[in-house]
């Protein structure tokens, strides 16, 4: 059985950060009802269908992934007998999913003010690029939009570069993340007050929650760190190097990883009383990074992967996407499943991060075709066949 078994969620989420919060949500036992516009479906059905090398059977990389575990049921919430039909489903649901713009579920009449009338232990989750009070509110965003103005991409890339956006979009993630932290949340306090409440998700406080203690830093400090490349503010040497074929991390954070690597590393000029512990490391960062560097491009990253291993410092290849999706230790921890399609074959895909020991079930269903759940859903809901012909004759459905 898995953690959320029984908890029934409205996915009404589209593009990345709503849509990814919602497949945490179902891998972990959510029944999840994706509710869509008939006719085109959500946005990213379409993104990538077309194109040979990132999709299947007409569904995109995008799609494939984040709607898997999910149902999908069509619905116009724009007509009178569609919104009906959707309080309908707000009566039997515990979380309504969307990542609308500010403003959005008010006007559609599906806010918490007015599905909290309809269901008080319904709890309502909106995740937008800056929340939903606020001066900034009504900005449009997106991943990049959120990584520019929470400050990270000041701070990556190389000294005196350009800033750079993380490759992996953090922004819609990091937003989707914490709408997972706060349904759980309030699941949890719905145990305890008997009610549900809204959850209100900015990415951009994602992103200025996970600028940390950097951010407490500058407040100490008064001072605006830049780019640093693959470097640390503290630590040295903790960077990228090159070998013979590739490239390697080391962290040295403490003095015993220092030790650990002059006794591997034949570099005597490095090997002083100084550089033993970290303030005298930071004072000659250009020269051990420098002598470093050299040693490691004499060999492969094969070789000084083993070796730093066996010296117990912490170390890691540069791994490609393809590289990382191989590893032993990825592949031991089933971060690499293979979904069913529908319409015939599998698809690899990363699988779920969140391991219980107890309500814990591995298993992933195909993600959905277009309203392929609708009757079904509807019918449990105890409406007709005839009545579900009438809706889907005049578009409601």
């Amino acid at each position: 059985m898995k953690a959320l078994h029984g908890i029934r969620m409205l996915d009404l989420t589209h593009m990345l950060s709503g849509p990814y919060a919602g497949m945490l949500l179902a891998d972990m036992g959510a029944e999840t009802i994706k509710i869509e516009p008939p006719g085109r479906g959500e946005g990213t059905r379409r993104l990538l269908a077309d194109d040979p090398n990132n999709s299947k059977h007409g569904m995109g990389a995008y799609f494939l992934t984040l709607n898997r575990n999910k149902k999908s049921v069509t619905l116009n919430l724009k007509c009178e007998a569609g919104l009906k039909l959707f309080y309908e489903l707000v009566e039997t649901a515990d979380i309504v999913l969307n990542n609308f713009s500010a403003g959005v579920t008010k006007r559609l009449k599906i806010d918490y003010e007015q599905l909290s009338k309809i269901n008080p232990r319904i709890i309502t989750c909106t995740i937008t690029g800056f929340g939903e009070t606020g001066p900034g509110k009504n900005r449009p965003a997106f991943d990049m939009v959120a990584q520019a103005t929470g400050g990270g991409m000041s701070i990556t890339g190389q000294p005196d570069g350009p800033p750079t956006r993380a490759g992996i979009p953090f922004g819609d993630l990091g937003g989707g993340m914490m709408g997972v932290i706060g349904v759980l949340a309030a699941l949890v306090a719905r145990q305890q007050t008997g009610r549900g409440q809204h959850v209100d998700i900015s990415m951009v406080d994602a992103q200025i929650s996970l600028l940390n203690y950097m951010a407490t830093m500058h407040f100490l400090s008064g001072e605006i760190p830049g780019q640093m490349g693959n470097g640390h503010f503290v630590h040295v040497p903790y960077n990228t190097f090159p070998t013979t074929d590739g490239y390697i991390i080391i962290a040295v954070i403490t003095d015993n990883f220092w030790v650990n690597l002059m006794e591997l590393l034949d570099l005597p000029e490095l090997d002083t009383e100084e550089n033993k512990v970290q303030p005298g490391r930071w004072r000659n960062r250009e020269l051990i990074n420098k002598k470093v560097s050299e040693a490691f491009q004499t060999k492969t990253q094969a070789y000084w992967i083993s070796k730093l291993r066996e010296a117990r410092i912490p170390c890691a290849p540069v791994n490609n996407l393809a590289q990382a999706l191989r590893d032993e230790q990825v592949v031991a921890r089933n971060m690499v499943v293979e979904v069913e399609h529908s319409q015939g074959g599998t698809v690899k895909m990363p699988g779920n991060p969140i391991k219980l020991s107890h309500t814990y079930e591995d298993s992933f269903t195909s993600p959905p075709l277009l309203g392929e759940h609708t009757t079904e859903v509807l019918l449990n809901l105890g409406k007709t066949e005839a009545e579900i012909a009438d809706y889907f004759a005049v578009g409601v459905i």
